[in-house]
């Protein structure tokens, strides 16, 4: 696998509460590992949710002997969550504080992921697919047949998160397992891109240039030149 991953304040936020993660060799047991985290809860407890998130994942997973990806992804979310959890109850500074976090671990040919909150994974070839499904108000909407996907973008509550790291002592990831396309890139993004640029429009980007690198950059430029309103991370991996 090979990856790349870039995290920009953007245009109108003045700190970046997003978090990445990206390694295409052996994290503990695993192979590979990447990660994206989307803070909340204010300028300090935004910046130190998503922080926690990926350093205590990253931490769990090296130290275990946990070969399984699901099982291991599934337990070092579940400490995280809990770790999260119990800051933000022993610091009134860090009341409510919470993160999205959305990860990916690529494996005998197959690409396993889990999410929580609206940070995406998109697997992109010809076309895009959200592998992810968000745990948002919007998308709950979504799903019951209360509101049209393209209206949901401009929805005035599309922030409100329904599922969050650290929120609460109890949190359940959900999980994809897909298999891995060489004739596909995979992005995990917060949702300062999601937000800001279209998904055919992003495709378009991931499928003209083979730069990872390139990519990145572009994608976080383009979601700045529609206004950059929130911070904005990816991470671009390729199979080939």
């Amino acid at each position: 696998m090979h990856s790349s991953g870039k995290t920009d304040t953007g245009i109108k936020r003045n700190n970046n509460q997003d978090s990445i993660f990206f390694s295409d060799t052996p994290v503990g047991p695993l192979p590979n590992l990447y990660i994206v985290a989307d803070g909340m809860g204010g300028h300090r407890a935004g910046d130190k949710a998503s922080r926690m998130a990926i350093d205590i994942t990253v931490d769990f997973i090296e130290k275990s002997t946990i070969e399984n990806p699901v099982a291991l992804l599934k337990r070092a979310m579940l400490f995280v969550n809990n770790e999260i959890y119990k800051a933000a109850c022993a610091d009134p500074d860090l009341n409510g504080m919470g993160t999205t976090m959305v990860a990916a671990v690529a494996q005998d040919g197959k690409l396993y992921v889990a999410n929580v909150g609206d940070s995406r994974l998109y697997a992109i070839g010809g076309e895009i697919r959200q592998i992810t499904m968000d745990h948002s108000l919007v998308e709950e909407l979504i799903r019951k047949g209360e509101l049209e996907r393209k209206k949901g973008r401009n929805h005035p509550e599309k922030n409100i998160i329904t599922k969050a790291m650290g929120s609460r002592d109890e949190m359940m990831p959900d999980f994809f397992e897909i298999d891995i396309n060489t004739e596909e890139k995979y992005l995990l993004c917060s949702d300062g891109l999601s937000n800001m640029v279209e998904d055919d429009e992003i495709r378009d980007i991931v499928s003209e240039e083979d730069d990872l690198d390139r990519i990145a950059q572009e994608l976080v430029d383009r979601a700045n030149y529609y206004g950059g309103s929130d911070n904005i991370s990816v991470i671009i991996i390729s199979a080939d």
